[in-house]
């Protein structure tokens, strides 16, 4: 019997490149069929493709390294495409806004100005800043939903007692944020720079109080501001859930602190997508939203208390410009909160949770996944 042939080097090159080849002609794995409760949170004709938005549903309440999602409702053509909660939670369960609130905030100073009880380009009334050679009685009411008052201000910083929001919310500042506020020097010509502060929210319910009230009872303020967000804003738009907060001296926590159902806070998006119209009542002018959500003249991705989809400071993107699209605007809160708004995919998506600052980067992408399942009109 004849001895068997070395095998030559040609063949064993050949046959060292079979499992390589076997792997590029093979199909990639399908992803994991979805269980039960992630095509449930999908409704019948959601304006996008059924399994894909289950799926981007899901993953945000499963997938590793994004916090936790408590709530998701996503809207297209005012109808609910979607709807989610983490155990524990529910379309009654009422979520805090953290920063969300500055955006209704500003929608009530929309309805002051429209009731002609503010005006836009001239100073607020803000006694402390009237006093003869005070350089802050040049700060308008623009300026100050611009978030470019130019008040002495640290938002955050490596030490949280000495950011000045914390000391307004939770130390010195607790009783009378307003007072606090306002009484913080400039460190900036008025209109000249931009920065995010919590504080000048403050400031602007502030204002709404003395407009609505001549009275300085703490009680008064409250029940002043309370009446005309029911009667104006929530009792019209159906946000039957609101609950605002006040400090002792019955400011509206305006920056900070409104708590609402994951519903509520959809049906608030969608008056903004519809430039302050709900069911075919113009509830704050058009004119007012349009003004909330173009840039301001000193931050691209600012509008007025409002956050917009474009031109991010460097390394430091809120949302996600980079994939659009730029007529998105948001509300966004501490810890991930948001209320995006798409109004030309006729789309409103809301997020409410607990995702950290390293958590919530990867966790807006995923929202921008679903964003993005809806084409432009």
């Amino acid at each position: 019997m004849p001895s068997p042939q070395p095998l030559t080097k040609p063949l064993i090159a050949a046959l060292a490149l079979l499992p390589a080849l076997a792997a590029c002609s093979s199909q990639p794995a399908p992803p994991p069929p979805l269980s039960a409760e992630a095509l449930a949170a999908v409704m019948p004709d959601p304006g996008a493709p059924t399994e894909q938005l289950a799926r981007e549903v899901d993953e945000l309440f499963t997938k590793d390294g994004l916090g936790e999602t408590r709530a998701l409702v996503v809207m297209h053509g005012g109808e609910v495409a979607a709807e989610r909660y983490a155990s524990g939670y529910g379309p009654q369960t009422r979520f805090v806004s953290w920063s969300m609130a500055k955006t209704v905030t500003a929608a009530m100073i929309g309805l002051l100005v429209a009731d002609g009880r503010l005006t836009l380009d001239a100073p607020p009334p803000i006694p402390r800043w009237r006093r003869p050679g005070d350089p802050r009685g040049e700060i308008t009411l623009r300026q100050l939903l611009q978030m470019r008052s130019g008040l002495r201000h640290t938002e955050s910083g490596d030490v949280p007692y000495e950011s000045s929001e914390v000391r307004m919310l939770f130390l010195d500042g607790r009783d009378d944020m307003a007072t606090f506020a306002e009484s913080q020097p400039l460190e900036a010509e008025p209109g000249r720079q931009f920065e995010y502060s919590s504080n000048t929210t403050v400031i602007l319910a502030d204002i709404a109080a003395r407009v609505l009230t001549r009275s300085t009872d703490p009680e008064a303020r409250r029940k002043a501001v309370a009446d005309y967000l029911q009667t104006r804003m929530f009792g019209p738009l159906g946000m039957t859930s609101m609950v605002p907060e006040f400090d002792r001296a019955g400011t509206l926590i305006g920056g900070s602190l409104m708590h609402g159902t994951a519903r509520d806070w959809a049906r608030f998006g969608e008056f903004m997508r519809n430039k302050g119209s709900y069911r075919g009542t113009q509830v704050v002018p058009r004119r007012w939203i349009e003004f909330m959500t173009q840039p301001s003249p000193r931050s691209g991705h600012y509008g007025a208390q409002t956050w917009l989809n474009r031109d991010p400071p460097e390394g430091n993107d809120p949302l996600f410009a980079e994939r659009g699209p730029s007529s998105l605007f948001a509300l966004i809160g501490h810890m991930g909160q948001y209320v995006l708004v798409a109004p030309d995919r006729r789309l409103t998506v809301v997020r409410l949770g607990h995702s950290d600052s390293a958590e919530r980067p990867p966790m807006v992408q995923e929202l921008a996944d679903i964003v993005a399942l809806y084409p432009a009109r």
